[in-house]
């Protein structure tokens, strides 16, 4: 987790998009919300979104990072800006945790979480990602690392009603990155 000399610190909030071409660690918290991390391993690039929702119905707008659709578009026009290829990432999904599972019960299948989830994988679909790991759903938030200079994504995941972790720990399903 060490940050190499020089390297820069990004927090994103809900709705923003960065994408970095030297060493950066890109940092958020996520919710019901879900982050997609995108990483160019040969040139050591990439990028994070923290989307909110799925999708708006009104196309006639910019582009705008709350939307799942909108903030991927954004990464992907930042992967060719840079003369890459969005087959070319390694991309990892975080987030949509049940922030309130007691309501649960009621419409369980039109949360914004599991609605974030389901758009989220349906996009690495369509766009023919290379998805290469994800740790969404349960309760609670998610803390998440992602540092650019080797590609590693640190997450720490706090369901709810458990007690607080005391480290960050690597995402079991990133170690064979």
């Amino acid at each position: 987790m060490n940050k190499p000399i020089g390297a820069t610190e990004v927090l994103l909030a809900p709705g923003q998009v960065s994408f970095a071409t030297r060493p950066t660690r890109l940092r958020t918290l996520l919710g019901s919300c879900v982050a997609i991390t995108f990483w160019h391993p040969q040139r050591r690039i990439g990028g994070m979104c923290h989307f909110m929702l799925p999708a708006r119905s009104r196309k006639d707008q910019p582009l705008d990072g709350k939307y799942a659709d909108e903030a991927l578009e954004l990464l992907l026009r930042h992967a060719h800006a840079h003369g890459t290829r969005a087959q070319e990432y390694q991309v990892k999904l975080f987030g949509g945790g049940q922030m309130f599972p007691e309501q649960q019960h009621h419409v369980p299948a039109q949360d914004v979480a599991s609605l974030n989830i389901r758009a989220a994988l349906a996009l690495a679909e369509q766009h023919q990602l290379h998805l290469t790991a994800q740790d969404m759903g349960s309760t609670g938030y998610r803390s998440i690392m992602f540092d650019l200079w080797n590609g590693n994504v640190w997450v720490r995941h706090q369901p709810m009603g458990t007690l607080n972790q005391d480290a960050y720990q690597k995402n079991q399903c990133a170690a064979g990155r």
